[in-house]
This record gives structure tokens, sequence and C-alpha cells, in this order.
């Protein structure tokens, strides 16, 4: 059986560092952020159809990782951020992402503790929209009653606490 963790939250938290490295102490497979992808491909001006593109394309990275059949996995984001986004950039839900239903054993939430980095795919970089966005992100993880974890620090720390937090919930 495949243990599932998967990063979450707001933007520039060190959620696709984090990832890889979390991967290799694990031997994990890497779901990558499929919404960076896409809005590099297509640009960040997005609505209700791109975060369902994105959405389906979280699934299908998902779906392809898991065919493996891993002993774990690490995905940067699922479709609950981009339930998060949707909130954020279209002020509703969407439908067809809350009756999706195949969350992570546990999510880490890395800490707004590092600078902000605009990389051209970022739309929230004032403290305000950040805590904001955080406050959404975590929203959604406390309405389906998920398992999370903060991460905090930088580097080899934020590594630690990743893995302690995933010790700490049993998975390890």
């Amino acid at each position: 059986m495949t243990r599932h963790i998967c990063l979450h939250g707001a933007e520039s938290t060190g959620k696709s560092t984090l990832a890889p490295r979390l991967a290799f102490k694990l031997g994990a497979l890497v779901v990558p952020e499929y919404g960076r992808t896409y809005c590099e491909a297509n640009g960040t001006d997005l609505d209700e159809v791109d975060l369902l593109a994105i959405f389906d394309g979280h699934i299908a990275a998902t779906e392809a990782a898991l065919a493996q059949d891993p002993d774990w996995l690490v995905s940067d984001t699922d479709p609950l951020m981009t339930q998060a986004w949707a909130i954020m950039l279209l002020g509703r839900r969407l439908p067809e992402i809350d009756l999706w239903d195949k969350p992570a054993d546990l999510y880490l939430v890395p800490a707004m503790d590092l600078p902000w980095q605009e990389d051209g795919t970022r739309l929230f970089g004032s403290d305000l929209a950040r805590r904001q966005f955080m406050d959404v992100a975590i929203g959604e993880l406390e309405r389906r009653k998920l398992r999370w974890a903060w991460v905090e620090g930088d580097g080899n720390e934020r590594l630690d606490n990743a893995l302690a937090a995933i010790q700490a919930a049993g998975l390890i």
C-alpha cells in the first residue's frame, strides 16, 4: 500500500524545494505541481476552465504515479490546492473538486517563514494576501477533517521537521 504525503499551502513556502528532498529520504516518487506547469504554458489569468484542467492534470499525474505501485508518493500540491485557488481567484468553490475523494494520508503545510520569491507564476505576494491564501488552504484541510502538520525551518531543518511530522503521524 502506498503511503501518500502531500505538500499544501500558500505560494512561496518551499513546497517545490521540499518535495524532491523529502522523496529522496523516503525513496518516494514525486508528483510535481501540475498548476505551475500549466501556468508556465498558459499564463496565470486563470478561470474555471483552467482550474478544472489543472484539477484533471493533478489527478492524471497522481494516477500515473500510483500505477507504479510505489511504497511512498510525495505530491507537490493536489486538487485541494486547486480548490483553494478557485476560492481565491473566483470567490467560490468548484463542485467537481468538492466531489474528489482521494486525499493524501498526510498533508504537510510549510510555514510562511521563508521570504517571498517571485517566479512568474505567483499571484499573492503581499503579507495580507499570503496569509489569506494560507487560511483558505488550511480551511480546505479542516473542512475535510484531514490530517496535517506544520513544517517550519529552512533547508535541512525543514526537511527534518517534515520527516518528524510523518513519523509522528505513524507513517514511518
